[in-house]
């Protein structure tokens, strides 16, 4: 077997200069990430936040990685907060698009900029139709300061998708690009199982970049 080629590395990384309010949701963000660790927080800031997710992928499986990640998301939002959503609030096309909406107004600081376009929405029956319900980030701030596969789909795809879907009734597809770091986050897709995703299962790690990456795998060894 061959060593995998470097990487190509996209531009320069992106400056960012959050705001108070910003500051407040990473420390929230953070703390909520190392009580589930059991452990103190010692970086502040958006690198702590990054530092501390990447503790959840050491010695941890992907479905313990995704299992921790789930419960402090859960831990973010009142339990009947839950119910009432999931119950009161079905996947149409309005929600959908209003959840996009939503996503882009809040999440910037952890995602970075981000805007709705329209996208093609696949039924279970197979008929399609149009929506504004798809994120489409720029260029993830976390893949970016993370630079690691399984992070990006351990600690942000698998358990936001679960999240939506389980908890909020709203089913969620993350696509990342691993090339450009970009992301399309689509509101009412349904999302294909990580080992029937085949994009997935043929990405290698990003050797060069990712500080524990393995070298000799073929495809990522965390996911």
């Amino acid at each position: 077997m061959h060593d995998a080629p470097l990487s190509p590395t996209p531009a320069a990384k992106t400056e960012y200069h959050d705001s108070p309010l910003d500051r407040l949701y990473i420390a929230l963000f953070s703390r909520k990430i190392a009580n589930q660790l059991g452990m103190r927080n010692r970086t502040s800031g958006y690198d702590g936040f990054v530092e501390l997710s990447q503790q959840i992928v050491r010695g941890r499986s992907a479905i313990e990685q995704q299992a921790v990640v789930s419960r402090v998301l859960r831990s973010l939002v009142p339990a009947p907060v839950l119910w009432f959503i999931r119950t009161a609030f079905s996947p149409t096309q309005l929600v959908c698009e209003l959840n996009a909406w939503f996503a882009t107004q809040m999440f910037e600081w952890l995602v970075g900029p981000c805007h709705v376009e329209t996208t093609t929405i696949t039924e279970a029956d197979g008929t399609t139709r149009e929506q504004a319900s798809c994120v489409k980030i720029e260029k993830c701030r976390y893949l970016e300061a993370s630079e690691c596969v399984g992070a990006c789909v351990n600690v942000c795809k698998v358990p936001t998708q679960e999240f939506f879907t389980k908890e909020f009734g709203i089913p969620v597809t993350m696509t990342p690009n691993f090339e450009d770091y970009s992301c399309k986050m689509v509101f009412g897709q349904v999302a294909t199982p990580v080992e029937e995703d085949e994009s997935l299962q043929e990405q290698s790690c990003l050797v060069g970049r990712c500080a524990i990456a393995v070298p000799s795998a073929e495809t990522c060894p965390r996911m």
